[in-house]
């Protein structure tokens, strides 16, 4: 399973990667990403990790 890790100082809030993946991710009240769950089958963490614009999303296998 992977490690998924969001620098919360880093997050713009721009909800990408709850966009791309709404089952391993969410909007917290704060408006930064949070993560919802590190098993996705349907989509690519790496991926969805390459997409962020202030890179804040870290994948470890």
């Amino acid at each position: 399973m992977a490690k998924i890790t969001i620098d919360e100082n880093a997050c713009v809030g721009c909800g990408l990667c709850v966009n791309s993946c709404p089952d391993c991710f969410e909007m917290g009240e704060d408006g930064i990403a949070k993560v919802k769950s590190s098993e996705c089958p349907s989509c690519d963490l790496n991926e969805v990790a390459s997409q962020c614009p202030v890179n804040a999303i870290t994948v470890e296998a």
